[in-house]
């Protein structure tokens, strides 16, 4: 690990990754074969029935990204060949700006380092170069981080104690809308723009990381308590997503609905002083009618 403590934010662990950046941001090897083959791997194991066992029924399979080894080596060549304005358009959800390569870090299709080594020796600008390694390395890191020193990284407990105390102040707060799990899973919500989210998930298994934020933020707005919440977000996140039960999930969901590795805010009602995200804001960031009109077309 590159710290031996859980760390408070990305300012705290970004110079020790950097201090260890060059020693580790390597080419590969070249692979080595084992003289006996992989046979007694395989031999008298059912893999058809281990993979019946992993999958949810009612989650639909999706077809707009092909799986596998080849296809997320061709994917990353094709993403490094359209990544040079990622610094400018990676938080517009109208924009083709994320790199969508997260399914397969996180099915060990692609490694972490092989898509960073690739991304330090392009000849992409310097800028582009920085904000992406920043995303794959730095919060990928402390995310992991988190996970690794914080055994509540999927509860309450493991908000942040300002964090804690600003959410049990506010537990009593009137919320103008509750919703159930099966409400959210199913967008029955008052907003357009959060039920878009919801049916962009579910619909692709992935929702872009700005929307995210959002999404998860709606849920402990529109939830009885952030407990609820976090359990909420955290099922449907893994359920849905392509990327979920990963710790840059868990994470996520716990700075926006508890804080985690964020600082305290403006105070307002039910959220404390967690940061507060609305669609007015989303509206002053992104296309929010094209947005809709998008992921209604997809679903149609």
């Amino acid at each position: 690990s590159v710290s031996d403590k859980k760390e408070y934010g990305a300012y705290t662990i970004r110079p020790k990754i950097n201090r260890l950046l060059t020693d580790y941001l390597t080419d590969f090897p070249k692979l080595q074969f084992h003289p006996t083959g992989n046979s007694a791997i395989t031999d008298g194991l059912d893999v058809a029935g281990l993979a019946d066992q992993a999958v949810d029924g009612h989650v639909t399979e999706l077809s707009w990204l092909k799986p596998g080894e080849a296809a997320a080596r061709a994917a990353m060549a094709q993403r490094l060949k359209s990544l040079a304005d990622y610094a400018i358009n990676r938080n517009d959800p109208t924009k083709d700006g994320q790199s969508n390569m997260s399914p397969y870090l996180h099915f060990g299709q692609l490694s972490p380092q092989r898509l960073a080594w690739e991304v330090y020796n392009s000849d992409l600008s310097a800028e582009v170069r920085e904000s992406f390694l920043e995303e794959l390395i730095v919060r990928r890191e402390l995310a992991d981080n988190f996970c690794l020193y914080e055994s509540s990284y999927d509860r309450f407990e493991g908000f942040p104690d300002w964090a804690k105390k600003s959410l049990n102040e506010h537990r009593r707060d009137s919320r103008e809308h509750q919703y159930s799990l099966e409400q959210f899973e199913q967008a029955k919500t008052h907003e357009a723009l959060w039920n878009a989210c919801q049916q962009d998930l579910v619909n692709r298994g992935k929702l872009h990381g700005y929307l995210r934020m959002y999404w998860a933020k709606k849920i402990l707005e529109w939830s009885p308590a952030p407990e609820e919440a976090l359990e909420y977000a955290i099922k449907l996140n893994d359920t849905y997503s392509l990327d979920g039960s990963d710790p840059n999930g868990y994470c996520g969901v716990s700075w926006a609905i508890g804080g985690v590795h964020d600082r305290a805010w403006k105070e307002r009602p039910v959220y404390g002083k967690i940061r507060y995200m609305n669609e007015a804001g989303c509206r002053r960031k992104f296309d929010v009618d094209y947005y809709l009109e998008k992921v209604s077309g997809a679903s149609s």
